[in-house]
């Protein structure tokens, strides 16, 4: 999903060798370092909470595969909703890899989400037929709905529209960009109140969706780390999970 290199590679014959007691106070130096880390993010998650709201009007109409919802239904009785844009045309024939990669991590969060007030669900704009077939192939269990006919996917900063794709420039991760494709990837967060509006809290894009990866929290803490620095693209090696 985010396509900025962040690993510079150290190779092992650079890799230092030092004494345990040596390691421990380089490694109690980068324990700082990381707690400042760690309380800065706080702080950023505190900031985001405190964004304001912007009320959504538009009726929004989703399929599922056992018919059609609004925003509100997609919030399951709960009062928040996060929305995972996966990448999904509506003429391909199988979601974006690298948003299956994101995407292999939901299903076991569900659960603890929905004792934390939050619904959780994936949006495409290919129809309902194809994404259950490739929900089905990908053995996921999350709900996933199409918004094929509507503009949730322009609206929300995922999907260039026509005049955009004439223009050949687009706003997305809230800048300027060359338009790059009609399927771009992101996350959105809505709140729906006790009388039922629906409200839209927060949206990110492009790197602001490494957090929300798992398997790279892993691959940090590794020797070699991502080992992306010699690709062609940061996640030229993601494979769909039964395609390694």
């Amino acid at each position: 999903m985010a396509n900025e290199t962040t690993n510079e590679r150290t190779t092992a014959s650079e890799r230092r060798t030092v004494s345990r007691e040596a390691w421990l106070i380089e490694r109690k130096e980068l324990l700082a370092r990381e707690k400042a880390h760690a309380r800065a993010g706080d702080e950023l998650a505190a900031a985001r909470r405190a964004l304001p709201r912007v009320r959504v009007d538009k009726d929004y109409r989703f399929e599922s595969a056992t018919g059609r919802r609004t925003l509100a239904e997609l919030f399951d009785g709960r009062s928040q909703l996060i929305v995972q844009h996966i990448m999904f045309g509506a003429d391909w024939e199988a979601g974006c890899p690298i948003c299956s990669f994101w995407a292999d991590g939901w299903s076991r969060q569900l659960v603890h989400l929905a004792a934390r007030d939050v619904t959780m669900v994936g949006v495409s704009r290919a129809p309902i037929d194809r994404l259950t077939a490739y929900r089905r192939r990908m053995d996921w269990d999350f709900a996933w709905y199409s918004c094929a006919g509507s503009d949730f996917g322009e609206d929300f900063g995922v999907a260039p529209t026509a005049a955009d794709l004439d223009r050949g420039e687009w706003t997305y991760n809230y800048a300027q960009v060359p338009v790059r494709g009609e399927e771009h990837h992101g996350t959105s967060v809505f709140e729906r109140d006790g009388e039922g509006t629906v409200y839209h809290t927060y949206s990110t894009y492009g790197r602001g969706l490494d957090r929300m990866n798992g398997a790279y929290g892993y691959l940090d803490l590794t020797p070699k780390g991502r080992d992306e620095a010699d690709l062609p693209f940061s996640m030229a090696w993601v494979r769909r999970h039964d395609e390694y």
